[in-house]
């Protein structure tokens, strides 16, 4: 083999130079110019992105490595989600008690996006499993990142049991599909099933592994507690990027290695939909703390991402990763209004906190009133369109009784959504959240999400190009 063939790796490659960059500068830039860093992280995930924008196909190392077109177009979308992320965390890592590891917060970041780039790329379950390992350890170091304040030292240890046990069995199922087909190759894995019980019994296992990152229903218990106590940003990043490599890789998984057991994994798979989402929904009425209730939401929009898995098909595919963007910006947007006034009013985190909120901060607002509309599916914002693309591909692969319980939860949703925009607009309150003013970053990062929310429904191309790319997923 040729290792210079490696350079192929360009994406991972260019993420790595970053890591290391951003590392040099937390270790030697002087302590009068260490507020750079985060300027300097964010241009640096910038300059990577605009370089690999063009989505190409690399196989490597026998077929272990594989990335796909599309599989670029999602590592771009992740590296701008976390750009994204970098730019709402900047007012919290000026606080005093974490201004000091401001570097390490990038680095555990940049490492985690390395370990999701794996994932999407992996043509092989050793090296799926190490992205998966190298995308978790460092997150639960991010979770537990405010260790002296509130819960996040239990949300970290939450967190990292949790994703111990379900690796676990993960690699049980894995060995079980090494031990019955002898290979681990993606490519190779379907000419040996014949779905014998003990593969079936891998599937289980190995997506089970699976269901507890994405959060689905009954794997889904680390959820709130962990989202609660984490730093704000972080908790951002956990609902959306990581969420979103899972949820793609799944379906490859899935539809590539286990294509041929599809009448197993999609009756599984409905069963999980239907209860996540029904779960997610009734749950999320009752929470008041609104980290608690996004972690709820996410839960529930988990399952709708896992209609777009369910269809199996190219136009799954797209529906998927259109699903993500347009999540992602929905979702960093309620979260950057969430660390806005927990960062001004000292952790103001309840739901009756923001009652009157229009009074003090119409355009804080107004972000998360468009963000929480697109989030429950109402035309025309954005996520009215990512719900119906993802409905229209499990309709189409003949999956209508879940498409109808999905489309019943979306009423749901609205009436949940709506309480923290009745809160904001309508109830009553003689001391509302002062008026405040965010800092730069913070408002271009809302800016991006608003811009997203109001446009990515709107510019059909978006999912055109998904469509061709995702011919060949």
């Amino acid at each position: 083999m040729d290792y210079t063939s490696i350079l192929s790796m360009h994406q991972e490659l260019s993420l790595i130079a970053v890591f290391l960059l951003v590392f040099l500068l937390d270790l030697f830039l002087p302590e009068k110019h260490r507020h750079l860093i985060r300027r300097l992280a964010c241009i640096l995930l910038g300059i990577q992105l605009v370089s690999n924008l063009t989505p190409d196909e690399v196989i490597l190392f026998g077929g272990m490595y594989h990335s796909t077109p599309m599989a670029s177009v999602m590592k771009s979308i992740l590296t701008l989600g976390t750009i994204l992320v970098f730019m709402q965390s900047s007012d919290w890592l000026k606080r005093q008690d974490v201004q000091h590891k401001t570097g390490e917060f990038y680095i555990l970041t940049i490492s985690t996006l390395i370990g999701m780039y794996f994932m999407v790329s992996a043509g092989h379950f050793l090296l799926f499993f190490l992205g998966l390992e190298l995308a978790s350890v460092p997150m639960a170091c991010m979770i537990a990142f405010d260790k002296y304040k509130g819960h996040s030292a239990e949300a970290g240890a939450k967190f990292i049991l949790s994703a111990l046990f379900s690796s676990g069995i993960m690699l049980y199922g894995v060995s079980m599909i090494y031990g019955t087909i002898g290979t681990l190759y993606f490519e190779d894995v379907p000419a040996g099933l014949n779905g014998s019980a003990l593969q079936i019994l891998a599937l289980v296992f190995f997506f089970t592994g699976l269901a507890f990152k994405l959060s689905l229903v009954p794997f889904h218990l680390w959820t709130a507690d962990t989202y609660q106590g984490a730093p704000t940003s972080v908790t951002a990043y956990l609902s959306v990027i990581s969420k979103g490599a899972a949820a793609f890789t799944a379906m490859v998984i899935l539809v590539k290695v286990f294509g041929s057991m599809t009448a197993e994994w999609s009756k599984m798979l409905s069963i999980l939909i239907v209860a996540t989402i029904t779960i997610g929904n009734l749950f999320a009425i009752r929470q008041n703390q609104l980290k608690r209730f996004m972690a709820f939401s996410s839960i529930s929009q988990a399952g709708y991402i896992m209609l777009a898995v369910l269809a199996g098909t190219p136009q799954g595919m797209a529906s998927l990763v259109y699903y993500m963007v347009v999540y992602i910006v929905a979702n960093l947007a309620v979260f950057g209004v969430i660390a806005s006034v927990e960062h001004h009013t000292h952790g103001k985190l309840d739901r009756t906190d923001y009652n009157g909120l229009y009074q003090t901060n119409p355009k804080l607002t107004m972000v998360m009133t468009l963000a929480l509309f697109s989030l429950a599916g109402i035309p025309p914002f954005a996520g009215f369109f990512s719900k119906f693309f993802v409905f229209a591909a499990a309709f189409h692969s003949g999956h209508w009784l879940v498409v109808f319980i999905a489309l019943v939860n979306t009423v749901i949703s609205l009436y949940y959504y709506l309480l923290i925009i009745k809160a904001m607009f309508i109830t009553p309150n003689e001391q509302p959240i002062p008026t405040f003013q965010n800092g730069s970053a913070m408002r271009v990062c809302l800016m991006i999400c608003v811009a997203g929310i109001l446009l990515l429904g709107i510019v059909s191309n978006v999912y055109g190009v998904l469509s061709d790319t995702a011919i060949s997923f």
